[in-house]
């Protein structure tokens, strides 16, 4: 009879994913069923190809929030060092008269990783509060940028990064999907292994559970917690030259502002909010989810004010499912340990 109970139950959570992957997949797919209802002619290939565009950045930047969140931390300071790494890359690059489509995403990704480490000496040296540290070093960060390395609108790169930003991977409907989409897949998938099959990936999610029980089976907490904000200062600052490639220009004055956005598709993908949980796959379902969203919001006339309310709701739906699961969870534990001492 209790095999018969659990048989349904078990099905269901496989479904649901260890993260709610499936329940994102049912939103997305119940969203497109209701494009398709009440504006049919808004469901074309093009919509999908400006999808997949405009989550490229987002994506790139949500792999380094992921790290962190998971970990049991906040960031609010990766657009800053995205903007930084590639607003002075492109700057060294007309001043020293360099032409080249490689080397500015690498440089880009060192300069994140640098600045990285003035958030892990934060955090993991002085033992700081992640979202009061990384407020600060955005401060910090954005000041210096303005200050020191420029606040003037550049409207053109150099000619090799500008064809990297223009190159077409394929053509959907009319709209170009861009080459730079390869490399984030390949971080993404990358980042998927990491956490999924090694000891440092364990190790993250042991500090996000429970930090100090994971301090005490042998973790250097301090340790992991360092190479994570270098880690996702490196992403921060190579998806920072994807999107100065794509958009054709560099300016100081993007991309902060666009947090909240990205925290909310890392939090709806399914990493909690208390730490210890979280996946890439998740993650790249909420990338998609918003950007359907915001799409459809644009394409229906709906005025921008409202797209920064949706994200918000959907912050706190995220969170109140993270919360219900965690609730569900403690619940089924409680039954366990009273149905194995009785």
């Amino acid at each position: 009879m209790s095999v018969l109970t659990r048989t349904p139950q078990f099905h269901i959570a496989r479904l649901r994913g260890r993260n709610n992957e499936g329940v994102l997949l049912g939103i997305i797919a119940l969203l497109l069923l209701l494009i398709a209802m009440f504006s049919p002619g808004t469901l074309s290939p093009a919509m999908f190809a400006d999808i997949l565009r405009s989550s490229v950045v987002n994506m790139a930047l949500a792999l380094g929030v992921l790290l962190i969140i998971i970990s049991g931390g906040i960031d609010v300071s990766f657009t800053a060092i995205a903007i930084f790494a590639a607003y002075s890359t492109v700057v060294l690059m007309r001043s020293i008269g360099l032409d080249n489509g490689i080397l500015p995403f690498l440089a880009a990704a060192v300069i994140g990783a640098l600045l990285g480490i003035i958030n892990a000496v934060l955090v993991a040296g002085f033992k700081l509060q992640t979202l009061i540290a990384t407020l600060g070093s955005q401060g910090i960060v954005r000041g210096a940028l303005l200050a020191f390395v420029g606040s003037v609108y550049i409207s053109s790169l150099p000619s090799a990064l500008a064809q990297i930003g223009d190159a077409r991977l394929t053509t959907i409907g009319g709209s170009a999907v861009s080459v730079l989409v390869i490399p984030v897949i390949l971080l993404a998938v990358g980042l998927a292994v990491v956490l999924r099959k090694t000891m440092f990936g364990r190790s993250i999610y042991a500090i996000g559970g429970a930090p100090e029980s994971a301090r005490r089976a042998g973790i250097r907490v301090g340790r992991v917690q360092t190479v994570i904000y270098i880690a996702a200062g490196a992403l921060s600052g190579f998806a920072g030259m994807v999107h100065v490639a794509l958009v054709g220009h560099a300016s100081p004055f993007e991309l902060v502002g666009t947090e909240l956005t990205v925290i909310a598709a890392v939090v709806i993908g399914g990493a909690s909010d208390a730490g210890g949980r979280g996946s890439v796959q998740g993650v790249a379902l909420g990338v998609v989810l918003l950007a359907l969203i915001q799409n459809s919001l644009v394409r229906l006339g709906v005025p921008g004010f409202w797209h920064t309310a949706v994200v918000g709701v959907v912050i706190l739906l995220g969170v109140a499912i993270q919360a219900q699961s965690r609730r569900r969870r403690s619940k089924r534990s409680t039954i366990l340990e009273s149905a194995v001492t009785a």
